[in-house]
């Protein structure tokens, strides 16, 4: 076309009103689940060095949390429990009174279904050696023993009252085996949300901190090579194969291609993680004054949902909900 041009995109750009309301994806405070921690015999929070406003709660101000989580708008909270006393099979997992089983019914009691409470369903946090599973006797995770303590920890979570339990051990088979033993004991309606893409990522340093994981070693042999993206693809197929209601992908930003290759081969909503890592480097950058911490939160989350995923987990979850506020 001659002379000067007369399609102009940046019509579309010209005020915060026409931005908003030519907007591709946006962010609700719903898409966001809070990860909290709670520990065993505090009586105050305690601070998380490597994850700056982050805390280790107790009971009392997890229940506050929980509300004020509420009242902002998040989807869901997704609870970690750090026991005083751990063993080599994780024991305190399964124990009702163990500090996970009783922070859920703390937190149900507070707001019962005005969100979605969902447990991590692993035993790294349980265990003296800090693996996900149960260990042979030379030293290698046993998938199979380890399937068997899922199941467990399954129906004591769900018996203290969660609505989704997210198994995030990366077992074979974990899925159908929680499904299986969940429905045995009568919680046909617990709905799972399988962390099916869990890469061995160098971002979990500081959630590592938070549960005060005692893991000497790696976890290469269970979770993902970040290289692999046919590998994470054949994963979720399995999981939703299983019974699988939700998948995962995590950590978020570093796998945003794999996030997305994932949300276009399933029919089931899928989240993303938005790691220790991710939320620890963003808040050392902004403490430097490199950063407007504001804007860098809701662009990070925006390219997640952009990516496609529903569901965010994000440490950032109340704070990103109070800036939606209109």
């Amino acid at each position: 076309m001659a002379g000067f041009p007369t399609v102009r995109p940046r019509r579309l750009r010209r005020s915060p009103a026409m931005r908003r309301l030519v907007a591709e994806t946006h962010v609700e405070p719903s898409n966001l689940i809070l990860p909290m921690f709670v520990k065993e015999g505090l009586t105050e929070p305690r601070p998380i060095s490597s994850l700056p406003g982050v805390v280790q709660h107790s009971r009392e101000s997890l229940r506050k949390a929980a509300a004020e989580a509420v009242h902002a708008g998040v989807g869901g909270i997704m609870l970690f429990g750090v026991p005083q006393v751990r063993d080599e099979r994780g024991s305190a997992g399964v124990d009702p009174d163990g500090i996970l089983n009783v922070a859920i019914r703390d937190v149900v009691a507070e707001v019962g279904d005005a969100t979605v409470i969902m447990s991590d369903l692993c035993l790294d946090e349980f265990t003296s050696h800090g693996h996900c599973g149960v260990l042979a006797a030379d030293g290698t995770v046993d998938n199979d023993a380890t399937l068997a303590a899922y199941a467990d920890l399954a129906v004591a979570q769900a018996t203290a009252g969660a609505h989704v339990l997210g198994p995030s051990g990366m077992m074979d088979g974990q899925v159908g085996v929680v499904r299986r033993a969940l429905d045995e004991a009568g919680f046909l309606d617990v709905s799972l949300l399988a962390y099916a893409v869990k890469y061995a990522s160098a971002f979990y340093g500081p959630f590592r901190e938070a549960v005060e994981s005692a893991l000497v070693g790696d976890r290469k042999t269970y979770q993902q090579d970040p290289g692999n993206v046919r590998e994470a693809l054949r994963e979720v197929a399995l999981d939703v194969a299983e019974g699988a209601d939700m998948v995962m992908v995590k950590p978020a930003l570093p796998y945003l291609d794999v996030l997305t290759k994932v949300a276009e081969s399933v029919d089931v909503p899928v989240a993303a993680y938005q790691v220790s890592g991710e939320y620890a480097m963003v808040e050392a950058a902004v403490a430097n004054g490199w950063l407007d911490r504001d804007r860098v939160i809701m662009e990070t989350l925006t390219s997640i949902r952009r990516a496609g995923a529903q569901m965010i987990l994000t440490y950032w979850a109340v704070d990103a909900a109070r800036l939606l506020r209109p």
